[in-house]
């Protein structure tokens, strides 16, 4: 069942944050699909600019359609993740997504504004849900490429002004977390005194933290094991999760995780079997293990077990 974010945002708001999960392909969307039937969890199912270019938009989005019928029990949104105008647009007219992220936060403030009311109001007239960014992350993602001494955290004396003047569904705010699978050097961590201000400024108002991967040791250590360089990775403390839900974080965004899993079922799978050629084997292994990592994640965001109550709030 497709809902909005905005929806799921309603009823998860101070309680538990949702889970935003990207894919790619097949083996990740059924995955993602299984571990949230398996915990009870709401999600939301991640498109980016790039994981819609990798083969065809349409190919993920029949995988999707796919999986809503292998699995009619899953409540979820289908979200554009980090989208430029251009994408956005493209998306809102296709007919098929629940919500869109735009991402002007490269630009001034008053183009940020600009652009993220253009598409606001376009998305708003067919009842999709808009999620903007105001600062931004340091990191790696795709198309998003920030460095650590350029990275702004959001200053909460802009957020209320920002979100009244574009009418957006939710705000993604900087607050130290970071793209990629090399989130911190040293101690720095999550700026939660940030975060508190923000929400001061905005009460009830949705906030999403992008770059939130935890990055696990066990993952990066089994995949140097098995010929990786990954040396010194590091991710978002997900005990923290419970934390940011009840400073308004509705939305948590996790990708590199699921790369890191993907990458050690694969390298294990031919390092230890090197005269395997057939791309099945190592899927299907993925495919339970990236399950039970979606699973877990979803006690630690505390979404799973929701969906009964989320389903009966829904038929109301």
């Amino acid at each position: 069942m497709i809902v909005t974010t905005k929806q799921l945002f309603e009823i998860a708001y101070g309680k538990y944050a949702v889970g935003a999960y990207n894919i790619n392909n097949m083996e990740q969307c059924m995955g993602l699909f299984r571990g949230c039937v398996d915990s009870k969890a709401p999600f939301i199912i991640q498109l980016s600019k790039g994981a819609r270019d990798y083969t065809h938009k349409l190919m993920l989005e029949g995988i999707i359609r796919a999986a809503e019928q292998i699995f009619p029990d899953a409540i979820y949104a289908v979200h554009l993740d980090h989208g430029d105008e251009k994408t956005c647009i493209d998306c809102i007219n296709s007919g098929f997504y629940s919500s869109v992220m735009i991402d002007a936060s490269s630009e001034s403030f008053d183009e940020n504004v600009r652009i993220t009311k253009l598409v606001t109001d376009l998305a708003h007239a067919k009842g999709i849900a808009v999620e903007a960014e105001l600062g931004q992350l340091g990191g790696v993602e795709e198309h998003v490429n920030v460095d650590e001494a350029n990275a702004k955290l959001t200053n909460p004396d802009d957020v209320k002004r920002f979100v009244s003047a574009t009418g957006c569904d939710a705000l993604a705010c900087a607050i130290g977390t970071s793209h990629g699978a090399f989130k911190f050097t040293g101690s720095q961590g999550l700026h939660f005194d940030v975060l508190a201000e923000i929400q001061k400024r905005v009460p009830g108002f949705p906030l999403v933290m992008h770059g939130s991967s935890s990055v696990p040791q066990e993952e990066v250590a089994r995949i140097n094991a098995a010929g990786g360089n990954l040396k010194g990775a590091k991710g978002v403390d997900d005990n923290q999760f419970k934390r940011a839900a009840e400073l308004g974080v509705t939305k948590i965004n996790i990708d590199t995780d699921g790369r890191l899993v993907w990458c050690r079922v694969h390298r294990e799978m031919f390092r230890d079997k090197p005269e395997v050629f057939d791309l099945r084997p190592p899927g299907k292994i993925f495919m339970a293990e990236y399950a039970k990592f979606i699973a877990a994640k979803n006690v630690k965001l505390g979404s799973a077990g929701q969906i009964d109550a989320i389903r009966a709030l829904l038929a109301k």
